[in-house]
């Protein structure tokens, strides 16, 4: 934006309470500049003839329109739009989509506080202090851009309704629904054009997606809460995280012992059948992640799997989830007590973060083909290369033969460290 010429018709409107309520007209260009604070009480209208970058601070206590164009410069990262509410909700509103680097929502006069009917695109840090955003009752869409993130999500601050993603990076959906903040996250895709819109349920799906309908080994599925997951750009796929809140809205007969047995179902819409996605639970953080990328896209949930059901004619399976190759003899490869003794028929694949294979064997352990912390295998990140430390997930698939051959499948993560 080259010209800073400012053409701003601000009308008064009410003076009630000690408040001066003015509606602020914006017909030309109207650029905030860095270090600059400016701030609208009454309501904020962007015609269609209006040009507003914001670099700057800027405070609008009431109703924010836009029907033209409402940006930032490029390569400025200090923007940041604070609405904060004084006097009932905010409208979020327009016929154009607005572009903000960074965002503030603070209302808490009226829940929800902010009414959003237009597409509004975050690129750095969206900091939710206080005050729900509605979009599911009035068509809008929050996007979040390439790098972008959220902050202070809780009860008291997050979408109702759907938001988006754009580029390729890990993402933290900050949603929920009546009253209850209930995250997704999505691991990274691989190509920078992807775009995943997320959203929660806090109600029953048997209505729409029946519990009736569920593959084999499903014993029980959440029957208070649900998510749909889309892509909406892009050819990459992704993992999926769920949470849990065994407080509120997570039934309590899903988080039972062994938490090992909760996993993340897919509801079929072509077999018209929940199936089994998969999920490594991690207790502390109250969440469970699909092993690989899901094999589809929609409606989600927590169940419980039946991974008891099978009684192995072989000693009981010991998985040591530590692996620190450096040397000194202690989980210097991914071990796995009663492997070989139990099947010599199985395959062992571990992914990274974001999804990829980074190793592959079959008869796992037989003549030293282990994992130790390098990229062997058909995978598609590079050979022989040392991994970085980090979290990892594991796919173990073994078979046995007792009257009938069956299969037996067991996933979870393990934690590699180079020192």
């Amino acid at each position: 934006m080259k010209s800073k010429t400012q053409n701003i018709i601000s009308t008064l409107l009410i003076f009630l309470s000690g408040i001066l309520t003015a509606q602020t007209v914006n017909t030309g260009d109207l650029y905030i500049s860095e270090g600059t604070i400016m701030s609208t009480v009454g309501a904020m209208d962007n015609k269609n003839s209006g040009n507003l970058f914001n670099d700057g601070d800027f405070y609008v206590y009431s109703h924010y329109n836009n029907d033209g164009l409402v940006t930032f410069s490029n390569g400025s990262t200090k923007g940041i739009t604070r609405m904060r509410g004084i006097s009932g909700s905010q409208k979020i509103s327009g016929s154009s989509p607005m572009e903000w680097y960074n965002a503030e929502f603070r209302n808490s006069n009226v829940q929800p506080a902010f009414l959003l009917s237009n597409e509004v695109s975050i690129s750095g840090m969206s900091d939710f202090q206080k005050g729900i955003i509605d979009d599911d009752n009035y068509g809008g869409l929050l996007v979040f851009e390439e790098g972008a993130e959220s902050v202070n999500v809780s009860d008291n601050s997050f979408v109702d309704g759907k938001v988006k993603k754009n580029g390729k990076d890990a993402f933290i959906y900050p949603i929920g629904d009546k009253s209850k903040y209930r995250f997704a996250g999505i691991s990274a895709p691989t190509e920078i054009l992807s775009s995943f819109t997320g959203k929660y349920f806090y109600e029953n799906s048997d209505a729409l997606y029946s519990h009736n309908n569920k593959a084999k080994g499903i014993n029980l599925i959440n029957n208070q809460e649900y998510w749909t997951l889309d892509k909406t750009g892009g050819n990459s796929d992704v993992m999926l995280t769920l949470s849990w809140d065994e407080t509120s809205t997570t039934p309590a007969d899903i988080l039972i012992a062994p938490q090992s047995s909760i996993h993340i179902v897919r509801w079929d819409d072509e077999k018209k059948l929940w199936i089994d996605e998969g999920g490594v639970v991690d207790s502390d953080k109250k969440t469970v992640t699909t092993p690989i990328n899901v094999s589809g896209y929609n409606v989600f949930t927590t169940a419980r799997v039946d991974d008891n059901s099978i009684v192995l004619p072989c000693s009981t399976l010991t998985i040591h989830n530590a692996v620190s190759p450096n040397g000194d003899n202690k989980n210097d490869y991914f071990k796995i007590d009663g492997l070989t003794e139990c099947s010599s028929d199985n395959t062992v694949e571990i992914y990274n973060r974001w999804g990829v294979k980074v190793f592959e064997t079959n008869n796992y352990d037989s003549n030293g083909n282990v994992f130790r912390g390098y990229s062997e295998g058909r995978v598609t990140v590079s050979k022989d290369r040392m991994l970085p430390t980090g979290t990892y997930f594991y796919i173990l698939n073994f078979k046995y033969s007792e009257g009938k051959s069956q299969t037996v499948k067991k996933a979870g993560y393990l934690y590699l460290s180079r020192e």
